[in-house]
């Protein structure tokens, strides 16, 4: 490891350091997919158990609960979340410790993310927060279905306020972002069948072309984010894929486009979805095709409400110092399903300072993408701070 940030080195022994050390890597070397983190979902029973966490158990399948005793019973409960899986990529960072498992690593740093909530356990069990701290280690986060699982299960039942965060090699490691409004975009996906009539492609007026409507619509829905959405908001209209065809002399009777529309609060997710719609319905008139349209709602936007980014920006200051404390750079339009939660309980969504000091920057869901083990440290000891505080304010 690399010279610790200010405020982290006291907040753990050495012993603890490399206790977590060694829960990542394990982590790292044997990565599983969303639905599939049993072995995860054991190792991490196996160390909350080892802090003398309490009720531990399993949730929303291959997910992991854990309450940390608050100093005070009847206090609120608050909860901190991790998650968990992979994603199917062969990894090529070289590092020691990779992944062992053909063809999946943890691309997106959920390996850091599960180490500093149990990290974040280890320090509440030493300085309680006022109320119990529910641990949450959440299944499939990359499929978006552990959050709306967790939920539906129950766990967060009596729960007041949430917090989590990422890990981010935009920032070093001891940057901090806590930010109040927009900080991750929805993530919907459509699916368009433009319907036609097929004919020989060298007499293509005894067609209707599905094709050539393709085409058009594709020019069209990019306008969508340039002439519908106001210029103020964010927002993403992609065709990620298309599927038409079998022979270059043959135009075919139909074409499938699929792809995904992203915004930054729920008034421009709602525009764009119904204004795509309206556009393809349109387009496809003019060129006398049918459309038939689904889409594929996936997590909405997360947008940080004040007062749970103001006890988490406390903490991130408390703990690294007011320099820690940076924006974020800026708009984010990645999809996290921690937005589930903050649909029904105050939280706040943090990013975390992953890049070693003189580090490049490496995009995540990259084969060579790892997160700097010393952020581990950082996000345990500012979600266990922001949980105390949390928990103060909401005991008040």
């Amino acid at each position: 490891m690399t010279q610790l940030p200010w405020g982290i080195a006291e907040a753990f022994t050495s012993d603890e350091i490399a206790s977590l050390s060694t829960l990542r890597r394990d982590l790292h070397r044997h990565p599983e997919l969303s639905w599939h983190e049993e072995g995860t979902a054991t190792r991490l029973a196996s160390a909350l158990t080892s802090l003398g966490a309490s009720d531990v158990r399993r949730v929303a399948r291959t997910g992991l609960l854990a309450r940390i005793p608050g100093r005070r019973a009847g206090a609120p409960t608050v909860a901190i979340r991790g998650d968990i899986d992979a994603l199917p990529i062969q990894e090529t960072t070289g590092l020691p410790f990779s992944s062992e498992v053909a063809g999946v690593m943890h691309a997106c740093g959920h390996d850091i993310h599960a180490t500093w909530t149990v990290g974040a356990a280890m320090l509440l069990r030493k300085a309680p927060a006022e109320g119990d701290v529910l641990i949450l280690l959440q299944p499939a986060e990359e499929a978006a279905e552990g959050a709306a699982a967790v939920i539906e299960s129950g766990a967060l039942e009596g729960v007041t306020a949430i917090f989590g965060a990422h890990v981010d090699r935009r920032y070093e490691v001891g940057q901090v972002v806590a930010q109040e409004g927009p900080v991750a975009a929805s993530a919907d996906f459509f699916r368009i069948e433009l319907i036609g009539a097929g004919a020989h492609g060298a007499r293509p007026h005894e067609s209707a072309d599905p094709i050539v409507g393709a085409a058009m619509l594709i020019t069209a829905l990019q306008t969508l984010v340039s002439r519908r959405l106001d210029p103020a908001a964010p927002g993403v209209v992609t065709v990620a894929t298309i599927h038409a065809g079998t022979a270059d002399n043959i135009i075919p009777d139909r074409v499938l486009l699929t792809g995904t529309v992203r915004a930054v609060d729920a008034a421009s997710r709602a525009l764009l979805l119904e204004e795509l719609r309206h556009m393809t319905d349109r387009v496809a008139e003019a060129h006398h095709l049918v459309a038939r349209i689904t889409f594929d709602q996936g997590t909405p936007p997360i947008v940080n409400p004040a007062r749970p980014t103001a006890w988490a920006r406390e903490a991130v200051r408390a703990i690294l110092g007011p320099d820690a404390d940076v924006p974020l750079a800026g708009t984010n339009m990645g999809g996290e399903d921690f937005a589930f939660y903050l649909e029904r309980v105050p939280g706040c969504f943090l990013r975390i300072g992953a890049r070693e000091p003189g580090g490049a920057w490496l995009p995540a869901h990259s084969s060579n993408f790892y997160a700097a083990e010393e952020s581990a440290l950082v996000g345990a000891a500012v979600l266990a701070e922001t949980a105390r505080r949390a928990a103060a304010a909401l005991a008040t």
